[in-house]
């Protein structure tokens, strides 16, 4: 009985440092319940201690104990030994409630067992070898085979969390892993070094170690295995063809196969890509990889194509780099040669020597370049005329190159040739027409018909641009022509230019034209010298002589001219306070008969400005100011001294520079400030500053303050920017009246102004928030009391004559009606209202 009692007391306090419990609790009634309990535990563990109702006195366990759950007669449920999960993970017991008979009162009551994991199971590879085999350039990252182990813990737990790893790699060249794997599904794969780089010439069999370890890899206790993978590499065998070559215009049966593509694995589904999106593509490919053109080609159309053969796989993603692919569309001779134009002009200068050439006829053909479908054959097989002989001009056979074959040409005799020339392949023959032109040579110099012309007298004023001669040559040669043609130049007489000479294009006739103005006083007589020429060159042995020249006198006279300045316009700039008797300038004029000058002013209309008659410089006179004037413009007259006194007037402008000289003033008056009265808070008006001198790059930049210490209690201004300020008051206690507020304003100048105005502000009654001002009394207007008296004495009056009426109506109602028309008049007279009676 006492070992009964230990025992009991013995699992109460393992069940205590255990710590199994349902909800929390230890103990309680018989009801259904689950327990987790972790595995691998040795020695007696309790789990729970039932509590009896009467009439149950004891307790019974049924179900999956295997031996191991047992539970006292006091209801207290136990295990005796390691529970292990991988044999067993859950437990199905029953718990009955006895009596003392050992009949049931209640249940039996389900009671569960998990069995909670640990970690008591290693990983372990499916296979202690794997073998496989990839191809060169495989795509990189995709699985070419998978490596798998198995761990009998939960899965569910980090126990049964199973990580790859690729600890050795041999032979590991330049110490650059080629393969990789997923550390989570045992995926093998090329890295991208792998797939660059891995070539089964050079090596074909690589050997990886491989590990695989639980918890998930991040515990120093896991448990690990390894296992061994061999790897074979084999040649890639999705390689582009070489380039492709198509004959053109193929008669064979369409689509036609011209080669095929493979990727390394079947599955894979192969597409054509344009690279040129044309609006034609004539590839197609099928499901082998098998590469078709469609249609027949036509090299003159297109003489290349270049597209892409991709494969991807079963999920459309691509499995390696497209393959490009070349296709060139080769020639067979189905083009006739053709001539560069309906008709190949030559030209050719009679007298041109035997063998020389005269042009090229270049013909073209369509087929390939450099190939005998493209080696064209030149025959003369016609001329006309045929004078003075047949077979004048003879073609190179294979250059198309035209000579002189018989004797030179003589335009006289024919100044055209026609020639058709045969141009030949190997299969065609094409006809083409070539126009020889025999051109004139200048072997004719130009004649004048005259050699001198005589003397000419000019006024050196002459216009520019008359004409004061006419010339002629003439030239033997054809007309027309640039052998015909004639060029005048003046060779001596005329070394500054003076003159030129145009030429009539249909005459030949030659004008000679004042180009620039004559000066007698420069050169009084030209000794001039005509030369004639021909655009053309002349020929060999042809040289132009005394007949191609003529002489001519022109004779200037002297005219009496005006001084000349040597500009238009002169300027000059100083500042605007110059002391007087300052020199600003400088004019000079010349006399072309060489006379004195003297100089003079005009339009000096302020006398600013004086000039010395005699050297042309220019001083001030009196005080400037650029205010009034910022550039001062006056004409300098030029006069010549004896003579004519002609004159001549040239502009002098005078810019002056500011200088800061007048004070700062207020923009307007500002009469319209004001302050609504009595203010309820402090008030501010907005005032402006301005001056008349220029003003700063950025505007003026006045600066403020009031004009008197006594008013600052009362008053403040402050800068708002360069020209605005405000006056503000400091408190509302003002008087309904004007306010003349003195303000300082600086300029900021050089040197700085300062200038005291005077601000007025009124403060006034304001109705809609304008200020009110009563209208005061007006000269000739009767006041308030006078119009009322005026009115009372006219009230009085009426009522004096209507009193009188109606006693005389009442006294005397048959008098004549004259007294009463009388009686009316007077009303009339008074009041000024006609009165009618009923």
């Amino acid at each position: 009985m006492m070992q009964a009692q230990l025992r009991c007391l013995c699992l109460l306090i393992l069940h205590l440092a255990t710590g199994y419990s349902h909800e929390g609790k230890f103990s309680g009634p018989l009801q259904p319940m689950t327990f987790s309990v972790f595995e691998g535990q040795q020695g007696s563990q309790v789990i729970f201690q039932f509590k009896a109702s009467p009439p149950a006195m004891t307790f019974k366990l049924t179900g999956e104990t295997d031996g191991i759950f047992q539970i006292q007669p006091d209801g207290l449920l136990y295990h005796n030994g390691a529970l292990d999960r991988e044999t067993r993970a859950v437990h199905k017991l029953q718990v009955s409630a006895l009596n003392a008979q050992g009949a049931t009162v209640q249940g039996p009551v389900p009671i569960t067992i998990e069995v909670k994991d640990i970690n008591d199971n290693r990983p372990t590879f499916l296979q202690l070898k794997y073998e496989g085999s990839v191809r060169q350039n495989s795509r990189p990252g995709k699985p070419f085979m998978y490596v798998n182990a198995t761990d009998l813990d939960d899965p569910a737990t980090p126990n049964g969390q199973l990580v790859y790893e690729i600890v050795i790699q041999l032979p590991k060249i330049n110490n650059v892993m080629y393969f990789q794997i997923n550390n989570k599904t045992g995926g093998i794969s090329l890295t991208r070094h792998g797939a660059l780089e891995l070539d089964p010439t050079k090596n074909s069999n690589y050997n990886l170690v491989v590990s695989v370890k639980d918890m998930g890899g991040q515990n120093e206790n896991s448990f690990s295995d390894s296992t061994s993978v061999d790897i074979m590499v084999k040649e890639n065998i999705w390689k582009a063809p070489e380039l492709l070559e198509i004959v053109e215009n193929s008669t064979d049966p369409h689509p036609l196969k011209i080669t095929q593509v493979q990727w390394n694995e079947p599955g894979a589904k192969y597409s054509l890509v344009d690279k040129e999106k044309l609006p034609r593509f004539p590839f197609t490919i099928d499901q082998e990889g098998n590469i078709y053109v469609t249609q027949p080609l036509d090299r003159e159309e297109k003489d290349s194509y270049v597209f892409y053969a991709v494969a991807k796989d079963e999920n459309g993603e691509l499995l390696s780099i497209p393959l490009q692919i070349g296709v060139k569309v080769k020639d067979i001779n189905d083009n006739p040669p053709t001539c560069p134009s309906a008709v190949t002009v030559f030209e050719v200068q009679e007298n041109e020597n035997i063998g020389s050439n005269i042009g090229t006829l270049t013909a073209h053909d369509r087929d390939e370049e450099n190939t005998a479908s493209t080696v064209l054959a030149y025959k003369i097989v016609d001329q006309i005329p045929a004078f003075p002989k047949e077979g004048l001009f003879l073609v190179q056979a294979y250059t198309g190159v035209f000579q002189l074959a018989k004797q030179s040409l003589k335009k006289q005799d024919t100044p055209q040739y026609n020639l058709t020339v045969q141009v030949s392949d190997k299969d065609f023959n094409t006809l083409c027409q070539v126009e020889i032109h025999v051109i004139d040579i200048n072997d004719q110099i130009p004649i004048f018909e005259k050699s001198d012309y005589g003397n000419l007298t000019l006024a050196e004023d002459t216009a520019v641009g008359s004409t004061i001669l006419t010339i002629q040559a003439t030239d033997a040669d054809e007309p027309l022509t640039g052998s015909s043609k004639i060029l005048y130049r003046i060779t001596q007489g005329d070394s500054e230019g003076r003159l030129g000479i145009d030429t009539d294009p249909q005459t030949n006739a030659g004008y000679v034209i004042i180009k620039k103005p004559l000066d007698f006083e420069t050169v009084a007589v030209h000794n001039l010298v005509f030369q004639t020429e021909n655009p053309e060159p002349l020929v060999h042995g042809v040289n132009y002589n005394s007949s191609s020249s003529a002489t001519f006198k022109l004779i200037v006279t002297n005219v009496n001219e005006a001084p000349q300045f040597t500009q238009n316009i002169y300027q000059a700039k100083v500042r605007e306070d110059v002391a007087i008797g300052t020199k600003v300038g400088n004019v000079t004029a010349k006399d072309p008969e060489n006379l004195d000058i003297s100089y003079s002013l005009k339009n000096n209309k302020r006398g600013w400005l004086k000039i010395d008659p005699v050297t042309g410089e220019i001083f001030t006179m009196a005080p400037m100011d650029r205010e009034a004037e910022s550039v001062y413009r006056v004409q300098v007259v030029a006069t010549e001294v004896g003579g004519s006194s002609l004159s001549s007037v040239a502009t002098f402008h005078l810019a002056l520079s500011d200088v800061n000289d007048n004070p700062p003033r207020l923009a307007t008056d500002h009469p319209h400030l004001f302050l609504c009265h009595p203010l309820q808070a402090p008030g501010s008006v907005i005032f402006e500053a301005t001056d008349d001198d220029q003003q700063f790059f950025r505007g003026p930049r006045f600066t403020f303050s009031l004009g008197s210490k006594v008013l600052e209690n009362d008053w403040e201004v402050k800068r708002i920017n360069g020209s605005h300020a405000k006056l503000s008051t400091k408190h509302t206690n003002f008087e309904e009246r004007v306010y003349s507020v003195p303000i300082h304003i600086s300029d900021g100048g050089e040197p700085e102004l300062k200038g005291t105005v005077s601000l007025p502000v009124t403060f006034c009654k304001c109705v809609e928030g304008s200020c009110f001002r009563p209208a005061g009394h007006q000269s000739g207007m009767p006041t308030v009391g006078m119009a009322v008296g005026i009115l009372l004495t006219t009230f009085l009056v009426i009522g004096i004559i209507l009193a009188v009426v109606f006693i005389r109506i009442k006294k005397n109602e048959g008098k004549d009606n004259v007294e009463i028309a009388q009686t009316l008049s007077f009303y009339e007279l008074v009041t000024n209202e006609p009165k009618q009676l009923d």
